[in-house]
C-alpha cells in the first residue's frame, strides 16, 4: 500500500506529532472557547447545533473529525469531509470567511497548547504544522490562497480579524456548557469525569490568549500564564506515564498498524 493510500498525514508529519499528543485534551477544548468568539460563527452554531442538549456529543464529534482527517485513510477522510461540507451547504454555514476563522482558531489552539505543555517543536516545525494544516482548511472548501501558512501569517490573521470578535451571549453560554457540560448519566455518576472535566476545561480557558480572555471578561492575573504553563506541563507528563495507548481513538490505533508504527 502506497503512502498516498495510507493517509493524508504520515507519522513523520508535525500534524501527527501534535494530534497524537495528550496535550490535545486541553488544546481541543481551548479551540472551542476561541472559536466561539466570532459572533457570526457562534450564531450559526447556536441556531443549527444541538450543543445545549448534547454538549458532550458535540465535543466527541469534533474530536472524531480531527482524528479521522489526521489518522484515517484518504477514503475515510474524504467521506467524512464530504458529509460535513454537504451539511454546511444545506444549513448555509459555508461562508469561507467564517470557516477560515474556525480553522485558524483550531490551529492556533492546538499548536500553542502543545508547545506550552512541553512538546518540543522548533520554529521551523511550528511553521510546518501551520502549512500542513492547510489541508484541513481545503477539506471544508476553503481556498488555499487565503489560508495562513506560517506562524507569522497566522499572527497577522488574528490582528486583522480582531475588530470582528466579541463574546456574544451565545459565546458566553457556550463557554459555560464547555466548562460544565451535561455529561451522560452513566459518566456523571459512575466515573470521576465531571470533576476531571471541570479542571481540564478551566485549564483550557486559562490557556486562551490574553485578548480572548479579555473578550470573555475573564481577568488575567500576574503570573497566570506561567502558572497555566506549569499546570499544562504537569498534566501532559502525568498522561504520558499512563498506558495512554489504551485511551487512543480507534482510528489512531488502526493508523499505527497501517503505517507500521510501534504502539509503544
Amino acid at each position: 500500500m502506497s503512502s498516498v493510500e495510507l493517509g493524508f498525514f504520515a507519522p513523520s508529519s508535525i500534524t501527527w506529532k501534535i494530534h497524537s499528543d495528550p496535550a490535545m485534551l486541553i488544546g481541543g477544548i481551548r479551540a472551542l472557547f476561541q472559536q466561539a468568539l466570532h459572533p457570526q460563527a457562534m450564531a450559526g452554531v447556536a441556531e443549527h447545533s444541538n450543543f445545549r442538549e448534547d454538549a458532550w456529543g458535540r465535543l466527541q464529534r469534533t474530536s472524531d473529525y480531527v482524528s479521522t482527517l489526521t489518522f484515517g485513510t484518504p477514503a475515510q477522510a474524504n467521506d467524512l469531509t464530504a458529509r460535513v461540507r454537504k451539511i454546511h451547504s444545506h444549513l448555509g454555514l459555508d461562508d469561507p470567511k467564517l470557516l477560515l476563522w474556525v480553522h485558524m482558531a483550531m490551529v492556533d489552539s492546538f499548536l500553542d497548547v502543545a508547545v506550552r505543555s512541553g512538546l518540543t517543536l522548533t520554529e521551523a516545525e511550528r511553521d510546518q504544522y501551520v502549512a500542513e494544516m492547510v489541508l484541513f482548511a481545503q477539506a471544508v472548501g476553503i481556498d488555499e490562497a487565503i489560508v495562513p501558512k506560517s506562524v507569522t501569517e497566522m499572527k497577522q490573521y488574528f490582528i486583522e480579524i480582531a475588530p470582528e470578535l466579541i463574546a456574544s451571549d451565545d459565546a458566553k453560554r457556550a463557554a459555560l456548557f464547555l466548562a460544565i457540560p451535561p455529561l451522560p448519566t452513566a459518566v456523571r455518576f459512575a466515573t470521576p469525569a465531571a470533576p476531571a472535566w471541570a479542571s481540564i476545561a478551566a485549564l483550557a480557558g486559562a490557556a486562551l490568549p490574553n485578548w480572548a480572555r479579555a473578550l470573555y471578561g475573564w481577568p488575567t492575573l500576574p503570573g497566570q500564564s506561567f502558572a497555566t504553563d506549569i499546570a499544562m506541563v504537569a498534566l501532559r507528563k502525568s498522561l504520558l506515564v499512563l498506558p495512554f495507548d489504551g485511551l487512543l481513538p480507534p482510528v489512531l490505533i488502526e493508523a499505527k498498524i497501517r503505517w507500521g508504527v510501534n504502539a509503544a
